[in-house]
């Protein structure tokens, strides 16, 4: 993997609490914030890369035993490559999960119903970062879920 920055104190909260403000984890609001400038396509190119290394991060710190982090990490992964596929269909930035959720949908007719369930475990790793509940096995058989999403897509915006 590539290399690693770290921010800390008031900078990193502020981070935070804006990513949090806008529904979105802070891998997402760094990539969206970062990739301003680009123009759609590149953009769309932008999201699915992070969506990639999420899925690596996320084996990491299930490596480490991060339940949690690891599921974040996935949900993000997913989000991105939904994001990646409305910026490279319409130039569209999605700003709310029910945009997500929509596009999701318009994936589902282009790729099929399994889109449904990687999305599903994807969303359930978004609930297990907040509540905890989930085991290393569902975040392992959640990411095979999502990383064949990410496949999905990569393959659309080759196409």
């Amino acid at each position: 993997m590539g290399s690693a920055l770290i921010i800390r104190g008031r900078l990193a909260e502020r981070v935070r609490k804006e990513a949090e403000r806008l529904g979105s984890s802070v891998d997402e609001y760094l990539v969206e914030l970062l990739s301003q400038g680009l123009d759609p396509r590149e953009r769309a190119g932008e999201y699915l890369e992070a969506a990639r290394e999420l899925i690596d991060q996320a084996q990491e710190e299930l490596a480490k035993g991060n339940v949690r982090q690891a599921a974040e990490k996935l949900w993000g992964a997913a989000a991105l490559a939904v994001k990646a596929y409305a910026y490279h269909r319409e130039g569209r930035r999605l700003a709310s999960h029910g945009e997500l959720w929509e596009y999701k949908r318009l994936l589902e007719e282009r790729l099929g119903e399994w889109v449904s369930d990687a999305w599903n475990a994807a969303t359930a790793m978004h609930v297990c970062f907040y509540e905890g509940w989930c085991s290393g096995r569902d975040v392992k058989t959640a990411r095979e879920r999502v990383e064949k999403l990410v496949r999905g897509v990569a393959s659309l915006l080759r196409g």
